[in-house]
């Protein structure tokens, strides 16, 4: 399937996979994701929440908006087919009047993962260098704080290990005043498939994966943005 999506994209000179591209790739690669679906229609996307079971989140698909939550473009928490509906006939005006000229693809429906910590893991390309990965806290913090790590790929556990204990926030990640802590392990395992999904898919220009919510028992990614390298 990756390859699959990849050469599609190429194809059609796209540099930007839709999230559901996106987490599609990472699910073929070990990481998990949360289950996510496109609707491009109103009924459709009650049939999907139907089929998924609520509570859900919809989140406008365009090629166009990179942060959907400033153009009105994201409901979280949809607990009933009315508040489904609604969601959808309000994420298309607000994107429509704020972005008038953008693409859109439709909306993305997914099913509301447990809150957890979030993190953020990410890779881009140094022109010396060649692709690094970077770990930190994610959601709006890594923007706040940007407190993350870096290392070039390919990366090891030990690698791995030091990226995820050299961000200022790793006390969160083992439990801050009784909070769940976060499995440490698992996300360096996450780090390690991400490493080894970037080395082997060399037409990868940029990744984010943020928000990861990371659980005692496990981590999902919630959000995730693949650009490709432009076209030959």
């Amino acid at each position: 399937m990756a390859n699959s999506i990849l050469v599609e994209a190429q194809k059609s000179r796209r540099t930007q996979l839709s999230e559901v591209e996106a987490k599609a790739l990472l699910k073929e690669a070990g990481i998990d994701t949360v289950e996510t679906k496109l609707a491009v229609s109103q009924s459709q996307a009650l049939a999907i929440a139907q089929e998924m079971g609520l509570p859900v989140a919809l989140k406008i698909s365009s090629p166009d908006i990179i942060h959907k939550s400033d153009t009105g473009g994201v409901k979280l928490g949809l607990n009933s087919k009315k508040a489904v509906a609604t969601a959808y006939r309000d994420i298309m005006a607000a994107v429509k009047q704020k972005e008038p000229k953008a693409h859109i693809d439709g909306v993305t429906v997914q099913k509301m993962a447990r809150p957890g910590i979030e993190v953020i893991m990410g890779m881009a390309k140094d022109p010396q260098f060649g692709p690094f990965l970077m770990f930190g806290l994610g959601g709006v913090w890594v923007e706040v704080l940007k407190d993350v790590s870096f290392r070039i790929v390919p990366i090891t556990r030990r690698d791995a290990r030091e990226m995820i204990k050299e961000i200022k926030g790793y006390p969160l990640l083992e439990g801050y005043r009784g909070s769940e802590p976060a499995n440490v392990p698992l996300l360096e395992d996450m780090l390690l498939k991400l490493s080894y999904f970037v080395e082997h898919n060399p037409e990868i220009k940029e990744l984010d994966i943020n928000p990861i919510f990371a659980y005692k028992n496990g981590a999902v990614a919630v959000d995730a943005r693949i650009i490709l390298e432009p076209p030959a």
